[in-house]
């Protein structure tokens, strides 16, 4: 996530560049609310120190993506963490990186990483200026053209090689190529091209899957930033065991990261489960009984409950993890129980449900379909159905009543010979008064077909 989906506002620039960095709002002192990866809190940063203590001397450097370093402050520059500084790369020239760590918490880091601090041997040149961000902000405006344009070098040259990222160094006189591949490449004719056409030193890097997806980032399937490329710092060894151990399915596409490979997820439980099974038996996949062998189905690690059922049978019978390991016993001195227990479907008669158990909406589709027949059913009841709905069957309202209980707005019927308010009396059927004074029509005959003779007409 970048600075622009930082939940407590403002940017992660430095105090050099008149912006107060955002994090958790201790202004300098903290670099999280996922504005950048790897981030460390600094809890040392308020402890009052001896007034004879000197400050350790090697500051901690954050570059692009997960990249970091150790550089001698051998100027006694007071540093701040969020601050660009320019230091001493590994070939000529300079590099530009962001300040992530001061003080003694990167003695424990050098600790962490086994780096003794007399290896470290690069410095710090200066904190940057105008012209150093501006040259910086150049390199980086390249680096996504420049991998394209590698990438199609690759594909010409018929590589089987993916470029994934391109770090441009802060002069902007080199750039690291970062790819993957299943082999070993020949690259050589590419690294020329490359020269060629970027005028610039050209540095390529093999990494792996999980480094390619550190470096890039993404949501994995639990919704979340990759633990790749937010916080986790060394990659361990994922086996096909752990899932075992978990009683996952082994489903390659369920259990597999945006990187391809096995999810680191799977061993941050595994010690729970291995601390469970340590009580459930390993080596019992069958009792037998006097009702016949019954097999081991499935083992539910933190109920301690195994599940056996009998050949062509459908219901499975749990038991306990104690209760196995009785009838492991009987077995082995030569002895048959009767029966196993009771099985499944009885077990499942006792069970109650929660009360909770539509709380996500889970209700069924057609819940609503009896609450809206009623309500028609009352739409086309008659307004006095609710007045005569008391009396008896053998009392009938008469008609005057009827009459007069209608509404005064209601129209009445009208006979059929009525004629309406404003108009004159219809004529009987066959006769019409205005017949003497109207003009008769004459047929026209313009439009009418001359009958033809096989019509039964004669030629005219």
């Amino acid at each position: 996530m970048g600075c622009g989906s930082c939940s407590s506002g403002g940017g992660c620039g430095s105090k050099t560049l008149g912006t107060v960095p955002a994090g958790c709002n201790n202004n300098g002192t903290c670099m999280t609310s996922g504005c950048n990866k790897l981030d460390i809190y600094d809890w040392l940063v308020d402890m009052d120190l001896p007034s004879n203590y000197k400050p350790f001397d090697i500051v901690e450097v954050r570059f692009k993506g997960s990249r970091k370093d150790f550089f001698i402050n051998t100027d006694n520059i007071y540093l701040e963490m969020g601050e660009m500084v320019a230091v001493e790369p590994n070939t000529g020239g300079y590099d530009i990186g962001h300040v992530s760590l001061t003080g003694e918490l990167v003695r424990l880091q050098l600790k962490k990483n086994n780096v003794k601090p007399e290896d470290v041997l690069k410095k710090i040149y200066r904190k940057v200026n105008e012209n150093d961000i501006a040259k910086y902000q150049m390199a980086k405006d390249l680096e996504w053209e420049t991998m394209h344009r590698a990438r199609n070098l690759a594909l010409e040259l018929g590589l089987s090689m993916k470029i994934s990222d391109v770090d441009y160094q802060g002069d902007k006189t080199k750039a690291t190529f970062y790819y993957t591949a299943e082999g070993r490449v020949d690259f050589r004719e590419l690294i020329k091209r490359m020269a060629e056409a970027f005028r610039i030193r050209i540095e390529m890097r093999q990494i792996g899957m999980r480094q390619e997806a550190s470096r890039l980032g993404g949501i994995g399937s639990c919704g979340r930033e990759l633990c790749c490329s937010t916080w986790l710092t060394d990659f361990k060894t994922v086996s096909t065991s752990a899932a075992r151990y978990q009683n996952l399915s082994l489903n390659t596409l369920k259990l597999a990261g945006q990187c391809g490979k096995l999810k680191c997820c799977l061993n941050y439980e595994l010690d729970s489960y291995m601390d469970a099974l340590k009580d459930i038996p390993s080596n019992i996949d069958r009792i037998e009984t006097e009702a016949g062998m019954a097999y081991l189905q499935k083992t539910d690690i933190f109920k301690k409950t195994m599940w056996f059922t009998y050949p062509h049978a459908e219901s499975w019978i749990p038991l306990t993890v104690d209760k196995v390991k009785e009838f492991a016993a009987m077995n082995s001195e030569g002895k048959k129980p009767a029966d196993l227990g009771v099985h499944l479907e009885e077990e499942d008669d006792k069970t109650t449900l929660p009360d909770y158990e539509n709380v996500v909406g889970q209700d069924s589709l057609t819940r609503l379909d009896d609450r809206n027949r009623k309500k028609k059913k009352k739409r086309k009841k008659s307004p006095n159905s609710s007045s005569t709905g008391n009396r008896s069957e053998n009392q009938k309202p008469s008609q005057e009543a009827n009459t007069a209980a209608k509404p005064e707005g209601r129209r009445q019927a009208r006979p059929a010979n009525q004629p309406k308010e404003g108009q004159q009396p219809k004529a009987a059927e066959g006769t019409d008064p205005n017949a003497a004074a109207r003009p008769k029509r004459r047929p026209n005959n313009k439009n009418r077909r001359p009958k033809r003779p096989q019509d039964g007409g004669s030629e005219s």
